[in-house]
């Protein structure tokens, strides 16, 4: 691949607004009406055809073609906040606004808001505590707030999201609302004032693509930069900077970050509320004002290029003072007496802040003096493998030297730190673990535990995240135990180190097999119904299966089993026989427990109810294990052809298949499945027969881009014709497994599955008519399948006198026809004509790893439905994948095309769930009613 085309991939779609009300004639959908405002997406695989193009109207899931000029293109740091917006209108008019998306984008958490609640206009004050998606993989960013006054209680949660806890609050408090729902509250004197007296919150991580702006950034930022490309990048709203001035580094939160009105020639400048009255600026500029400043003392304005961020060390610290000159980095600090006087480091650059923070590499570190931090904002608890006292001076982590300074006081109160604190850490902390010293904290990796000599606990070596002057390159008195950047190595007893708090705890590791089966899945359980269910159909099917919690729920790799056992059971009944299948002593214990487990606590619970639980299907996944040499069944990825054979094999049943080569007459072969081999060349016509778009359901493209497309009729007759097979018998149930060649190569662009096939000239000594003229066929001639002069592209099978004309041309001498069986001896009798048929009923795919399947549950040709055991998941890995069943009508008006119909349409145009059924189709079950009955 190319890294044209590779960086192509890349790139996210391109998301557009409707600008006006449209009606868009689709011969698929009829009549779509559009709305001013209605999201799109532009298809990857849509070709333009001049002004137009192909997209994903996302309020409707359809498929359109529309004018370039009809729609307006949505920047991509502000799709995410448009989605969720369920409005068209609303979503139109924010985007005519983007300064105020942008604003939005960058309030930090903790900003007192207005919501909008009930009535149109009803507002109640909340507060700021949550941006961002709701779920994994979601791009929609909802702003979760939490209601205060009068408007607590009106709320739907404590802060969590289908079990994701995304902040903290009372119960019904919460709120998760689209852009258009949130107002800026106007701030108060009192609460600037409140604002300049508290910490300012701690800046929040940009959500997603959102790049933060304020309301009054000037719309000539990105040309400025684009003209200036070593201009340092501008600063988001709500970000800590600090900056000298004159004596002292002063700190601060960005209220601004742009180009001053009128003068875009002299770069971006950031308006700064600082934490002490050491300012002069009142947030305006030539009358018009940039941001909100309660008080000018509080406020400076400066170049870019004089504020650099604040580094995380020094965070939540008053500014350092000292009127004493300025020591250089080389130079020890004096020993000082007070807090208040630290050494000058107005003229030091941000990085080595820290460095006043850590002690000196040997000989021993000056004494450093102790400040009590500001106290912190409450945050959520965060679990931490050890609860370490308060630092004091003399247990600050150090770095170590020939003589050991002062130890930290023990966990153990008393105890041997050996046995006791150190011993603990071992467990919870190793090499790799990101870790956090000093308080305020130095964050980086263990790279080294050990001994060091004169140093009864262990030391581990840490490579920081930011360079230190007292740091080193892996070496501790000449002696290197790892290696790392110049000052970024630091040394450091073990007991002193603590997860790094920026990313939550591990969970304790759980076995997930044991923990299925146990009180853990207690709210997700599903009956056990003895008595025989019949399936459902039609309507009745729908209205049970469709929803969320329906069908069989996942658990730990098993969307192989639960595809399957729901596309053969859930609506068909032609595979109940191995449920009812006699068993013998001589089988074991497993094979009637087997037969019992799937009857009564998977297929019965299903047919009555629509939903089994994940426990369920893991009891039968222990089986399948403790039955065979594979230790895998519980937890690792199969396939579902791996599955069905070890599962009838498990149960002792027939054979659902029974094949045999017509070259040599042996006993048949006995299987499940058959995987389709078809001619290397793919079957796709090449020059297919000119269609009438009036006459398709769906609209065609030109015949100039065809997709390869194969049916499973011509591949069954193909893979049978070259491979010399038969059927033995006419089968009930017919599993047949697609070709397939990995993820990144396929065979055909896509495989229709054909909605019946004609298994008749399949079936060995049984009575077929001639091809011709329809007499009792005593002659099969497989070289004629390919002849354009006779229906090409079927088998052909001829009376005597038919292939005596027929392979008397010159064409077909060369032909060898072989004699057709019949049993009882030659046919004398009149010929019916009665074909032998089996009917589509479930599809099983694959995609990325991961099996869905589609399953017919009624007669009408939209009576189709789609599966997904693992839709969603509430919770993170200790959590529920929650099972998912939807209605697909959509996929029948696909089934409904011929090969050649299929090929001549445009990929672009295909939804979402056509796509996944025609383009990874894995395995197509078929079945005869009237045939399931003698089994």
């Amino acid at each position: 691949m190319s890294g044209a085309q590779e960086y192509k991939r890349q790139q996210p779609p391109k998301m557009y607004l409707v600008v006006s009300n449209l009606k868009i004639q689709d011969q698929l959908e009829g009549t779509i009406r559009l709305l001013r405002g209605n999201l799109c997406q532009e298809q990857e695989g849509g070709r333009s055809r001049g002004d137009q193009l192909w997209v994903k109207v996302l309020d409707y899931g359809c498929m359109v073609k529309i004018d370039k000029q009809l729609l307006i293109e949505v920047p991509t740091d502000l799709t995410g906040l448009l989605e969720p917006v369920s409005d068209p209108e609303s979503r139109l008019n924010l985007l005519i606004n983007p300064k105020q998306l942008y604003r939005l984008a960058a309030l930090p958490l903790g900003t007192p808001l207005y919501v909008q609640m009930g009535q149109p206009g009803e507002l109640a004050e909340a507060e700021l505590r949550y941006r961002g998606p709701l779920t994994r993989g979601s791009t929609a960013v909802l702003f979760g707030v939490q209601l205060k006054d009068s408007a607590v209680g009106r709320g739907n949660s404590n802060g969590s999201y289908k079990g994701h806890q995304l902040f903290t609050c009372p119960e019904a408090s919460a709120l998760f609302l689209p852009a258009n729902q949130i107002r800026l509250r106007r701030w108060s004197r009192a609460n600037d004032d409140h604002h300049n007296n508290a910490l300012p919150p701690q800046p929040q991580p940009s959500i997603g693509n959102i790049i933060a702006r304020t309301a009054e950034s000037s719309p000539s930022l990105a040309p400025v930069l684009a003209r200036n490309p070593s201009s340092p990048p501008p600063l988001q709203v709500g970000h800590r900077v600090c900056f000298p001035l004159e004596d002292t580094v002063h700190g601060g939160e960005v209220r601004f970050c742009g180009v001053l009105p009128g003068r875009t020639s002299t770069g971006v400048f950031v308006g700064i509320l600082l934490d002490n009255a050491v300012g002069n600026w009142d947030g305006s500029y030539k009358g018009e004002k940039l941001c909100s400043i309660s008080s000018s003392l509080y406020g400076c304005l400066l170049p870019i290029s004089k504020v650099s961020p604040e580094p995380r060390s020094r965070r939540h610290t008053p500014p350092l003072q000292n009127p004493k000159p300025v020591l250089k980095p080389t130079q020890p600090p004096a020993p000082v007496s007070s807090p208040a006087s630290t050494p000058k480091i107005a003229l030091m650059p941000p990085q080595l802040l820290s460095a006043k923070l850590a002690l000196k590499p040997p000989p021993l570190p000056s004494p450093k003096p102790f400040t009590k931090p500001h106290p912190l904002p409450p945050t959520p608890p965060t679990i931490k493998p050890l609860t370490l006292p308060s630092p004091t001076a003399t247990d600050q982590p150090q770095l170590l030297s020939d003589s050991p300074g002062p130890l930290s006081p023990g966990r153990g109160d008393g105890l041997d730190a050996e046995e006791n604190g150190d011993a603990g850490l071992e467990i919870e902390l190793e090499v790799g673990s990101m870790v956090e010293v000093n308080d305020p904290p130095l964050f980086g990796v263990i790279r080294w535990i050990g001994r060091i000599s004169g140093v009864p606990q262990l030391v581990s070596g840490i490579e920081l995240d930011q360079e230190l002057t007292a740091g080193t390159d892996g070496s501790y008195l000449g002696e290197r135990h790892f290696r790392c950047p110049a000052n970024k190595g630091l040394f450091v007893k073990l007991r002193n180190c603590r997860r790094d708090s920026r990313f939550p705890a591990p969970e304790t590791p759980v076995n997930q097999v044991e923990r299925c089966n146990s009180i853990a899945f207690a709210e997700w359980g599903s009956e056990r119904v003895e008595e025989h269910t019949p399936p459902v159909q039609g309507d009745e099917a729908r209205d049970m299966y469709q929803g969320w919690k329906r069908g069989i729920q996942g658990h730990l790799n098993s969307c192989y089993l639960d595809a399957s056992l729901f596309s053969l059971f859930s609506c068909c009944s032609s595979v109940d026989w191995v449920l009812l299948w006699p068993s013998n002593p001589s089988d074991g214990p497993h094979c009637s427990q087997a037969q019992d487990l799937l009857r009564c606590e998977i297929v019965n619970p299903l047919r009555r109810f629509g939903y089994v639980c994940a426990s369920k299907t893991m009891a039968l996944r222990r089986l399948l294990e403790a039955e065979s040499s594979d230790t895998g069944f519980t937890n690792q990825e199969k396939d579902p052809e791996e599955f069905l054979n070890k599962l009838f094999q498990l149960l002792r049943v027939e054979p659902l298949l029974k094949i045999r080569s017509v070259t040599q007459k042996q006993q048949p072969q006995e299987c499940h499945l058959y995987q389709l081999f078809p001619p290397s060349v793919p079957l796709c016509p090449s020059s297919p027969v000119p269609l009438s778009p009036s006459l398709c359901p769906i609209p065609l493209s030109s015949p100039a881009v065809l997709m390869r497309v194969a049916n499973v009729q011509t591949l069954l007759e193909t893979s049978f014709l070259h491979a010399g097979l038969k059927f033995a018998e006419a089968p009930s149930c017919l599993p047949l497994l697609m070709p397939r060649f990995g993820k990144d190569f396929k065979m055909f662009d896509a495989i229709l599955p054909s909605l019946t096939i004609d298994i008749t000239d399949l079936l060995d000594d049984t009575l077929r008519q001639c091809s011709i003229c329809q007499a009792v066929a005593e002659w099969e001639c497989l070289e004629c399948y390919e002849d354009l002069d006779i229906t090409p592209g079927h088998l052909k099978q001829y009376c005597h006198t038919c292939n005596t004309q027929v392979h008397i041309h010159k064409k077909r001498q060369s032909h060898s026809p072989c004699q057709v069986g019949v049993a009882g001896g030659p046919w004398t009798g009149p010929l019916h004509g009665t074909r032998q048929r089996l009917a589509l009923f479930a599809v099983t795919c694959i995609e990325t790893s991961h099996y869905v399947s589609f399953v017919k549950h009624g007669p009408r040709p939209d009576d189709w439905l789609f599966f997904d055991s693992m839709a969603d998941r509430e919770g993170g890995e200790n959590g529920f994948n929650i099972p998912q069943v939807r209605a697909c009508p959509e996929v029948g008006r696909y089934l409904s095309l011929s090969a050649e119909e299929l090929g001549r349409l445009d990929p672009a145009s295909l939804r979402e769930s056509a796509r996944r059924l025609l383009c990874d189709s894995y395995m197509c079950l078929y079945h005869s009613p009237e045939l399931s009955l003698y089994k």
